[in-house]
């Protein structure tokens, strides 16, 4: 897919995403993603060698290699969401090794999953594409349901079978975020001294949030925060949802803010929204990917509007799973294409 394919396929809002300026945060205020990404920003952290190592396969794996971007398959719904749920319209997913055979074909950066996933297939597959091993989860067999993240498999588990990266959630604003942040600090620090590297999902979570037919957890000033907490527990890559425009703190009167703050950091285009996101991810050093969101009436054009918007925002790439799990094992694979142009097309700049 060229340009004129992507504009073609934005039909009217292609003016709207393609040709707009980022009029708050400007885009020599971040670090844009490049490929020397890791020299850049890691060369004088205190990430050990192996850990440098690790995130240049990773940032060199897949069709998206050597550009600063990265496109990640994500497969822990069968936990999150049921497997049946997840997975009723292509079968072939309950299946660990059709997993790895996607992303692989898909010329995916890495495959995020289950210890159970991945641990199936690592002697097979673990040396041909990424591991990143989720090491916690939301299980729906609790009923009432309850929303809380528990550790499903160790670090040491996940370096054993051949991960070079772990990921987890934390339900920032919940309950029980004390106690993940705890565990996550922890985790992330055992991961480091491994080798591995650390990718935190960054989800707001809290029955307040929600309000008539509002969720602030998906607000861009509540979704950034999360994210600065994010990179604050020594996360090397950020995945958060695409925000909305509302005002969390100043709507729901909570945390910190001003009139001033929303005024100088975004205004409701959702590419300003991003930046913001962005921005809170220590100015776009520790890399911004989002997910790609739910599947609906039209994930080809959804995926590929969601790319354009984290590109030109200064985001670093996609995580998705649902809008594959919905499709044909051919459309998935086109769609993944789809969002991989975007990022090697140069005429989708930063905004």
């Amino acid at each position: 897919m060229n340009y004129q394919d992507i504009i073609r396929l934005l039909d009217q809002n292609a003016e709207y995403l393609l040709n707009y300026t980022c009029q708050k945060i400007k885009k020599d205020q971040i670090v844009i993603p490049s490929a020397n990404h890791i020299d850049q920003v890691f060369l004088d952290s205190n990430r050990n060698s192996h850990v440098l190592r690790n995130l240049s396969i990773l940032y060199k794996s897949g069709r998206l290699g050597g550009t600063g971007y990265m496109s990640i398959f994500p497969v822990d719904q069968g936990v999150e969401h049921t497997a049946s749920y997840s997975f009723y319209k292509n079968f072939q997913f309950f299946d660990p090794l059709k997993i790895v055979q996607f992303a692989i074909e898909a010329e995916m950066s890495a495959v995020a999953s289950t210890l159970g996933v991945l641990a199936l297939v690592s002697r097979k597959y673990a040396h041909k594409i990424p591991f990143i091993v989720k090491i916690n989860h939301n299980e729906l067999l609790t009923y009432p349901t309850k929303y809380d993240q528990h550790r499903f498999s160790t670090v040491q588990q996940a370096h054993e079978l051949g991960a070079i990266g772990i990921g987890a959630t934390i339900y920032f604003g919940s309950q029980e975020s004390n106690r993940q942040i705890e565990e996550i600090s922890f985790a992330f620090e055992q991961a480091h001294r491994l080798g591995m590297f650390t990718i935190l999902w960054c989800y707001p979570r809290n029955d307040h949030f929600l309000v008539k037919d509002k969720d602030y957890s998906s607000a861009f000033d509540i979704t950034s925060q999360a994210n600065y907490l994010g990179v604050t527990l020594g996360a090397d890559i950020i995945k958060q949802k695409i925000p909305i425009a509302e005002l969390g703190f100043r709507d729901l009167n909570f945390a910190k803010f001003s009139e001033e703050m929303y005024e100088s950091i975004a205004t409701p285009h959702p590419i300003d929204l991003v930046r913001s996101q962005v921005m809170n991810c220590y100015a776009g050093k520790i890399s911004l990917i989002n997910s790609g969101g739910p599947s609906g009436e039209n994930d080809f054009l959804d995926a590929v509007r969601t790319a354009v918007i984290n590109k030109r925002a200064g985001g670093s790439g996609l995580i998705i799973g649902r809008k594959i799990f919905n499709s044909s094992f051919e459309e998935g694979i086109k769609i993944v294409e789809a969002i991989q142009d975007v990022y090697l097309e140069e005429k989708v700049d930063i905004a």
